[in-house]
């Protein structure tokens, strides 16, 4: 998470400085004058213009920041199946973060924009039972640590994800904000699994690995909302884990996101 809050930092950072460019920029070539004659001065809009014709867009970024909550979808069921079980969590404490820092696509007019994305999510389950999964195995084998009790037992994974977004925006109303429905499919690569427990008897323990999660995943994104704000919801179309005995079980993640427009 210290990791999570440095990057953040610092490409916040790095829009703050190109922000004030990229205005001037922008309002250096908003307005053109015409000398016509005999129609004296016409004011031209040249972004206005721009949009219409279509132009490529694109660039570092931080937007569409995603909290939320995941669930793990058994064979069709939010119960798990008995091969499964192992895996019961707190729904309350399950949960996703994500966010994207490149983008580059082409806006075709002021309402519609087709673009890839790259950025990063994690996909945080909070895991009931005093157990301890292990790693480099072939099949999932966990240890039951009972008397030793986790206060937080935490099992997670991180990606690296590369969207396609297809983005529709009505026009703006009086108070300059828009409606966004964004939607598309992504593809999402496997940085590292993890394990973080903490306890009484033992304090904090992190463990890395792989722990079966798909290499590579895809699915797809529902983004809605008006202004900056908005909801989504993803689903991911292959299974979660490499496993055969967890063939079926995927995972959906759905909440709030930040940076629409």
């Amino acid at each position: 998470m210290k990791r999570l809050i440095f990057t953040t930092l610092l490409v916040s950072g790095l829009a703050g400085v190109m922000a004030p460019g990229a205005f001037a920029q922008q309002d250096s070539t908003k307005k053109k004058k015409d000398y016509s004659e005999g129609h004296g001065i016409i004011i031209k809009t040249k972004a206005a213009d721009s949009v219409k014709k279509g132009r490529f867009v694109g660039g570092i970024t931080f937007t569409r920041v995603d909290l939320g909550f995941s669930r793990l979808i058994d064979n069709g069921s939010f119960n798990l199946s008995p091969n499964n079980d192992f895996l019961d969590y707190k729904g309350g404490k399950t949960s996703t973060f994500s966010f994207d820092v490149l983008q580059f696509g082409y806006r075709f007019n002021s309402n519609f924009k087709v673009y890839v994305a790259g950025g990063f999510d994690w996909t945080l389950i909070r895991l009931r039972k005093d157990i301890t999964i292990a790693k480099n195995s072939n099949e999932f084998v966990y240890t039951d640590q009972s008397p030793v009790h986790f206060s937080k037992n935490r099992f997670s994974s991180s990606y690296v994800h590369i969207p396609l977004n297809f983005e529709f925006r009505t026009a703006e109303n009086k108070n300059g904000k828009r409606f966004y429905l964004v939607l598309g499919p992504e593809v999402s690569f496997l940085l590292n699994g993890k394990i973080k427990q903490i306890s009484e008897e033992r304090g904090k323990e992190k463990q890395y690995d792989n722990y079966h999660f798909q290499s590579v995943r895809y699915g797809g994104t529902v983004r809605f909302g008006y202004g900056g704000l908005g909801l989504f919801t993803k689903y991911y179309f292959n299974d979660m884990f490499t496993t055969s005995q967890q063939a079926g079980l995927k995972n959906m993640s759905f909440g709030v996101t930040f940076g629409l427009n």
